[in-house]
């Protein structure tokens, strides 16, 4: 079955959990066709969300997963950190797998569902869109998107929500480039950001149709999987080593609203929000957490700057992350694992919960030379656990 722009066989040997495998796994995860009877979410008839209620913790042998990543997400008090391992067995989180569907046909190899084409080199990695379907916008009306009311996208779901039933998983479906990493791959990037500044009315276009199709795969989800469902991955990279792409009031103005959309339905169905965002995005979490979302992967501590991501951010929303995959683990130095985790469990982790410890799944991208050091990681973070929420983590696999 034909996935966007990456081989099968380098699928199948990815991790589902983690945001590296997110990239891979979920891009046929693309809402679909046409906004058939597309509602705008403020005329929908919602009312408010039900926040989880938790009775009192109790301890971990007998708390299912779930009900872990549920107490972290909404500052419920866990009985320890949640956790998304996948290189060493140990998940509370399970991820939908949606194939492209058969009606899926690719017009060049590694088109995928957006009519975006993907390059890779010799090294292992994503690959990048070098053919932008939509460089000229003029081709908007008649632009591919996915087609999610085809029923043949469905037919391994079932499945897979069996056991993770069965497991007492968190269970997480996902959106690969939820916005403005979508919004570049079709128009290319210098295309976008010039203009933000100089065609508005093209961009908003643009970005209003990616919502649209994303707000229908959203309620596809809603409709056929309800509650069985419990949050939303997603990603949109935001930023440079050194600061995001946009300022905060472009984005507030620009971003902000179109977000909250998509985050609105989301939540109307009961789902939790995850974003995940590459790069010095400090300025921009206020962004996310404006829009609603609940989670925030982010896999560079360092950059950010992890004293006053704490001050600003702990306690707003659940930080998802690790040592840093750029300064510290592909060092293999174990001395400043430990720091990252100690500063990780001081300034961001807080006792009620809003944090959730995540493997980067890929150490050849990252340029790991010695896998022991994912071990460590893990045995650092599960001595935060157990100091700060009272329960170690899961012993990993052998």
């Amino acid at each position: 079955m034909p996935k966007e722009g990456v081989p099968p066989d380098d699928l199948d040997a990815l991790p589902t959990s983690s945001f590296s495998a997110l990239r891979l796994r979920l891009a046929p995860l693309l809402p679909s066709g046409e906004e058939k009877g597309q509602t705008q979410a403020g005329e929908v008839g919602r009312g408010p969300r039900e926040e989880p209620s938790f009775p009192p913790t109790v301890r971990f042998r007998t708390v299912k997963s779930l009900e872990i990543v549920q107490r972290a997400l909404h500052f419920g008090k866990p009985p320890r950190l949640p956790v998304k391992f996948d290189l060493l067995g140990v998940s509370d989180c399970a991820g939908l797998w949606l194939g492209a569907p058969a009606s899926f046909s690719p017009s060049v190899k590694n088109e995928d569902e957006w009519g975006c084409v993907w390059v890779k080199t010799g090294l292992p990695n994503m690959g990048q869109v070098k053919g932008h379907p939509l460089e000229d916008l003029s081709r908007m009306d008649r632009m591919k998107v996915p087609d999610y009311d085809d029923d043949s996208r469905y037919k391994q779901v079932e499945e897979g929500l069996v056991w993770a039933e069965k497991e007492g998983k968190y269970v997480e479906v996902g959106i690969f480039m939820v916005l403005f990493e979508r919004m570049h791959t079709l128009h290319g990037f210098e295309n976008v950001l010039a203009g933000l500044l100089d065609d508005r009315p093209a961009m908003e276009a643009l970005a209003d149709r990616i919502v649209g199709v994303h707000l229908e795969f959203i309620d596809n989800i809603g409709r056929r999987f309800g509650k069985r469902v419990h949050g939303f991955t997603m990603t949109d990279d935001w930023g440079t080593q050194k600061a995001a792409f946009i300022g905060l009031p472009l984005w507030l103005d620009f971003f902000l609203p179109r977000y909250k959309r998509l985050y609105d339905r989301m939540h109307h169905w009961g789902y939790d929000v995850w974003l995940h965002s590459c790069g010095k995005v400090t300025e921009l979490v206020e962004g996310f957490i404006r829009a609603g979302a609940n989670a925030a992967n982010l896999q560079q501590p360092r950059a950010l700057g992890i004293e006053e991501m704490g001050r600003r951010y702990r306690g707003r929303i659940t930080f998802e992350s690790l040592a840093d995959i750029q300064a510290t683990l592909p060092t293999g130095d174990r001395r400043k694992v430990e720091e990252d985790a100690e500063a990780l469990a001081a300034n961001w982790m807080d006792p009620r919960g809003g944090f959730v410890f995540s493997d980067y799944g890929d150490p050849a991208a990252l340029g790991i030379r010695d896998d022991s050091i994912k071990r460590h990681m893990y045995a650092c973070f599960s001595r935060a656990s157990e100091r700060i929420y009272g329960e170690p983590l899961p012993p990993p696999t052998p």
